[in-house]
């Protein structure tokens, strides 16, 4: 065998990191665009000249602008996923459970204020199917659990859904553009809410 050559069997796995290496790439610097100019700016020929390589690889890898923004909400999503799952307190494991709902819905407002028109879309084109969706179903086990450790009563799943629902894109959106509330104020108001909703059960004597 010639000195350097890879192993048997190792080229397919090695293709598959480099490509998922450079999806994250493209991924990356799609989702700084958006941060930085908008939906607006985020075009093939930008997320071309941000990631330094050809437009054709972009849409080789998309197809084209939806495909682009699908893949974008996903990647965001993975991301926001591994930072309440695995991530450092108080949004990750290691602080109250409590703390971490309410580090959460202010992380989720983040996420809107930057990715609002992209989350918007997403949730209105989702219509009844959202509620049903892999995403939307994890990020409600989540909050189930947290609501769990907090030992709050009552039908969590339920409760769950509720407090999504103050974190749906549209009426976040709604809430800054029309209503005219800062995310920090709109934050706020989830704070004290998860403080006033998320009561222990009190202990039978």
């Amino acid at each position: 065998m010639r000195v350097g050559a890879p192993l048997p069997g190792t080229t397919e796995p090695t293709e598959r990191a480099d490509a998922a290496r450079n999806r994250r790439l493209l991924l990356d610097a799609a989702q700084q665009l958006v941060r930085e100019q908008g939906v607006e700016g985020l075009t093939m020929d930008e997320v071309a000249k941000r990631a330094g390589v050809g437009k054709g690889t972009v849409f080789r890898r998309f197809g084209n602008r939806s495909g682009l923004m699908r893949a974008l909400l996903d990647h965001s999503d993975r991301k926001n996923q591994e930072a309440f799952i695995f991530g450092p307190p108080p949004l990750g494991p290691g602080a109250p459970p409590v703390e971490r709902l309410v580090a959460f819905g202010r992380a989720r407002l983040l996420d809107i204020e930057v990715e609002g028109e992209l989350r918007r879309a997403a949730e209105i084109g989702e219509a009844g199917d959202r509620y049903a969706s892999a995403p939307y179903n994890l990020l409600k086990a989540h909050v189930a659990m947290l609501l769990r450790q907090a030992d709050v009563g009552g039908e969590l799943p339920l409760l769950a859904d509720g407090l999504l629902a103050l974190l749906a894109a549209p009426l976040v959106i709604h809430q800054m553009r029309v209503l005219g509330y800062t995310r920090e104020q709109i934050g706020d108001n989830w704070e004290a809410f998860i403080r006033r909703v998320v009561i222990p059960r009190t202990p039978v004597e």
